[in-house]
């Protein structure tokens, strides 16, 4: 299974009056604009979540 590219490098390839779209300089998928957004939102959510299970809980004041 390969792993999913992140697409950490983007490019304008089109501008419409309602969309807006960009290619990944690395894989070359193309999409809109407002899809890459959600990706990052996912990806900050996802680590935000895995950071959370990964802090040590709070030590208790005795």
């Amino acid at each position: 299974m390969t792993a999913t590219c992140k697409h950490p490098i983007v490019k304008i390839v089109s501008r419409d009056e309602d969309a807006e779209f960009v290619e990944c300089q690395q894989c070359g998928e193309v999409f809109d604009s407002a899809e890459f957004n959600d990706i990052a939102i996912e990806e900050e959510e996802s680590v935000s979540d895995d950071e959370a299970d990964t802090k040590p809980a709070p030590k208790s004041k005795r």
